[in-house]
């Protein structure tokens, strides 16, 4: 007689997501860039005795190592250089506010401060991390008494994160050493893509293929991304970057296609993938393509198990096989990389909407709950010798971003990594020389950081380490045990603040979203209905292919979303039941229109099966919406070709 098995041990989503660490290669060029920004800025602030200008700028420079992900120098800019505008603004404001104001008003001025950079950090990452550091260098300005004028600290702080961002765009990283210097991460990018359109076409047909089409949907986003980063001119000015750029784009009705062939769900033949990993490499070696495999199509009335004809979505994939190969051989291209630039009415919708006015809330709390306590215990020193009080309101200003987590998994990585790294500079600063030893540990600090990143207890290990080494240099005695007490305090406003009822319905951020997704999916369709068939012009084509990115970017960031509040505390991952499922059939429809549009462009008429199909997935839709109790803008009304 067999014995049962032993029941398995499910960890609670919030639990299992503070377990769960990023796997990758070790970053090393961020490696060596982070050891030589805040370590070596340090050592030249107290050769020069202006020490208390390097800790600023060492901080600058650590808050914008924590922003340096990979991708492409031009990315990097954006990536690097807003935030840290934002948060010299934000050191400047707090500085002389610090300064001239009492606690009362400073308070009110960092809650209205909270407010505003809860608002900005609903448009988009770059925004929440401008947001991030405004508010963290506001509360450094504030909390930090030092004997510079506040113009003098805010171009220091400048000067740091522009000496890191001089390191991102000067110093070689792997990628540049095999082709052109200036294009290492959108090489790397555009190659991704054809990778993960010939891992969709392997998956054709099995039950990987989801994963694949997201897969291929996240390349997509993460070249468009290192493709469109700030530049002097409007448009791709040199022949090599407009010839980028048309590689890019003529990966997109390849990926197109492959969606299509993934939806019919038919097993294509294997050498349908092998064209798209020649164009990968011939992109990343900067190279011809060389010669292509022939075309792939099977016989005319090929049709996949649903019944449609799976014929047009093949002869889809070689005209598009051929116009990459014609693309690839051009001497230079298009610069239209089919994104659309958001308007300033855009960017105040996201602020002024749910999600923005959930969050500016709770930031604002947060942040001003726990300036006000700092200040308290300040003033009645509790500090004992300590003049500074920044700390309580930065760790909240960190445990309050939703992007770094679930709440409950925030809140416990930060408290035990700071407990770690606490202890950790105990223990170096009873040993190390002062101050060439700090120094040092600062450099390794700041060369840890891109590894770090990967799990946030150890993030907040290091960058524990690395500002309690900063301010010990500035002249600060050891203060291991007041940072731990006051990152638990902050662990528990955060905690109640977090679970506050706020104005409007709960899971603001997770509908926005979903409102947006919807509205793209929707926009993509109603397009690809409107369109005349085989007598399309190119212009539809290519404004198809950007509403379809940006309905696939933003169901993609709609799963980020609903993953993330899906592993918070029951309280409050219980607001935003039933927004998965709904997602899911966003995606469905996203590939169904996929699939009409490549079958309109070969015949200029959907089978029924194709009509059937969409008006299903509506009605689902529509039943789905009304069950959850979301608010989605209305579908189109649709002409179907029968």
């Amino acid at each position: 007689m067999s014995r049962p098995a032993p029941p398995v041990l499910t960890l609670p989503p919030w639990l299992a997501h503070a377990l769960r660490a990023q796997r990758g290669p070790v970053p090393w060029s961020a490696v060596v860039r982070g050891a030589l920004a805040a370590g070596p800025l340090l050592c030249a602030a107290v050769l020069a005795d202006r020490t208390s200008l390097g800790v600023v700028a060492a901080i600058a420079a650590m808050l914008a190592g924590i922003n340096d992900r990979p991708g492409s120098r031009r990315a990097a800019v954006k990536r690097l250089g807003a935030p840290a505008l934002a948060g010299a603004a934000g050191l400047f404001v707090g500085t002389y506010a610090g300064e001239q104001v009492g606690a009362v008003p400073l308070t009110l001025l960092l809650t209205g401060l909270g407010l505003i950079a809860g608002g900005i950090s609903a448009v988009g990452p770059v925004a929440s991390a401008a947001g991030t550091q405004l508010l963290v260098a506001s509360a450094v300005g504030a909390g930090m008494p030092l004997p510079e004028n506040g113009w003098l600290r805010a171009l220091a702080y400048l000067a740091g994160a522009a000496w890191l961002l001089g390191l991102r765009l000067v110093l070689p990283t792997p990628g540049s050493l095999a082709g052109d210097f200036r294009f290492d991460g959108e090489r790397d990018a555009v190659a991704g893509v054809y990778d993960a359109i010939a891992e969709l076409l392997v998956a054709v047909g099995t039950d990987d293929a989801t994963a694949r089409r997201a897969a291929l949907t996240a390349a997509l986003d993460h070249a468009q991304d290192a493709l469109t980063g700030p530049r002097l001119r409007r448009y791709a000015s040199s022949s090599a970057e407009r010839r980028l750029h048309a590689q890019y784009a003529a990966a997109l009705p390849l990926g197109e296609a492959a969606t299509a062939l993934a939806w019919a769900g038919e097993p294509v033949p294997a050498r349908a993938s092998e064209g798209p990993r020649r164009l990968a490499a011939a992109v990343r070696g900067n190279t011809h393509t060389g010669p292509l495999p022939a075309p792939s199509l099977p016989h005319a009335r090929l049709r996949s198990r649903g019944g449609t004809p799976i014929a047009p979505a093949l002869r889809a994939l070689d005209d598009a096989l051929l116009h990459a190969a014609e693309a690839f051989d051009r001497v230079s291209g298009t610069s239209d990389l089919h994104t659309r630039r958001r308007t300033a009415k855009d960017v105040v919708r996201s602020m002024a909407g749910a999600g923005g006015r959930e969050y500016g809330l709770r930031v604002a709390l947060c942040f001003g709950a726990s300036a006000a306590i700092a200040q308290a215990l300040h003033h009645s020193r509790w500090y004992g010798q300590h003049e500074h009080w920044y700390w309580l309101p930065a760790t909240a200003v960190f445990l309050v971003k939703p992007d770094l987590g679930p709440l409950a998994s925030r809140v416990l990585c930060r408290a035990a990594g700071t407990v770690l790294g606490a202890l950790l500079f105990a223990g170096f600063a009873a040993v190390l020389p002062r101050p060439e030893g700090l120094i040092a540990l600062v450099a390794l600090s700041g060369a840890l950081i891109p590894v770090a990143t990967r799990h946030f207890a150890a993030q907040t290990a290091v960058v524990t380490v690395l500002v309690l080494a900063l301010v010990m240099v500035g002249g600060e005695p050891q203060a291991s045990v007041s940072r731990i007490v006051e990152t638990l305090l902050a662990c528990a406003i955060v905690l109640v603040v977090g679970h506050l009822p706020m104005p409007g319905q709960r899971g603001g951020g997770v509908r926005a979203r979903l409102d947006g997704a919807a509205g793209a999916a929707y926009a993509y369709l109603a397009h690809v209905m409107r369109e005349s068939g085989a007598l399309r012009r190119e212009s539809d084509r290519a404004l198809r292919w950007t509403l379809r990115r940006e309905a696939y970017r933003a169901l993609a960031e709609t799963r980020t979303a609903i993953a993330l509040a899906s592993a918070e505390l029951p309280a409050l991952a219980r607001h935003t039941e039933g927004a998965e499922e709904v997602v899911a059939t966003l995606e469905r429809l996203v590939d169904t229109t996929t699939a009409c549009a490549v079958h309109l462009d070969d015949s200029g008429r959907l089978t029924p099966v194709q009509t059937a199909q969409l008006t299903e997935l509506l009605d689902e839709l529509a039943e789905e919406r009304d069950r959850a109790g979301l608010r989605l803008p209305e579908a189109p009304e649709l002409r179907l070709a029968g």
